[in-house]
């Protein structure tokens, strides 16, 4: 990245704090994409009623609201609770909340509300005659569930997932809010400090789109390679 008035090398060294960010909340976001989608169709009113009421929340709460609720919200509650046990129980319990696991956090818990709902409908395209074959072959509830539905499915959620994960990434920009010093906080600095926003921030939208062109070129990939020997309608 060129120097850009002595704050090249931060900014470089906040698009890797940005790429981190992006691929761990997509861990997470995966995971409990997978734990809501099977809980919702697991048949259980429990399971469903908490999956529902995780998906219902989330989607109906603007991210920046949920990022700012749960880093300065969180670190209320647990100084809160920090004051109580000292008061009550003389435990000394106390922990500042990270920006960056945080972050991770908050956009990993939004978009595995979006990844749930993926899932789910990529669970129910799957043909049901594939699910009985498996069983008349003698089967368990685990191995048709890991050997026949995911990789059916899989390829039904490719196209959402790709979508999920081009959101996502242009997400972590609001994690500068919080204090973490990814790509969008260090241009911020610089562009108050030099007076020059378009100097900065140009190259850090260039890192998002180079980001975003890359993976769709690759999910575009992956789609391909899943849909091998498949037919597809016109």
């Amino acid at each position: 990245m060129l120097d850009l008035k002595g704050y090249g090398p931060a900014l470089a060294e906040g698009a890797v704090v940005t790429i981190e960010l992006a691929f761990l909340s997509l861990a997470l976001a995966l995971t409990l994409g997978l734990l809501g989608a099977s809980a919702k169709l697991s048949g259980s009113r429990v399971l469903t009623g908490v999956a529902t009421a995780y998906t219902t929340l989330i989607r109906g709460v603007p991210d920046l609201v949920m990022m700012l609720l749960f880093y300065y919200g969180g670190q209320v509650a647990v100084n809160a609770l920090s004051d109580y046990l000292w008061e009550t129980r003389e435990i000394d319990f106390f922990f500042q909340f990270d920006p960056f696991i945080s972050g991770v956090v908050t956009i990993g818990l939004i978009f595995g509300a979006y990844m749930t709902e993926t899932f789910r409908g990529a669970f129910l395209a799957v043909e049901k005659g594939q699910i009985e074959a498996a069983r008349a072959y003698g089967f368990s509830t685990w191995h048709t569930f890991r050997r026949v539905m995911v990789p059916q499915m899989l390829r039904h959620a490719l196209p959402g997932i790709g979508n999920n994960w081009q959101v996502l990434l242009k997400t972590t920009a609001l994690v500068s809010i919080i204090g973490l010093t990814d790509m969008v906080r260090v241009a911020e600095e610089a562009a108050k400090a030099e007076r020059m926003p378009f100097h900065f921030f140009i190259p850090v939208a260039a890192v998002y789109l180079a980001l975003t062109a890359g993976s769709e070129l690759f999910i575009k990939w992956l789609d391909r390679r899943a849909n091998v020997g498949v037919v597809r309608g016109n």
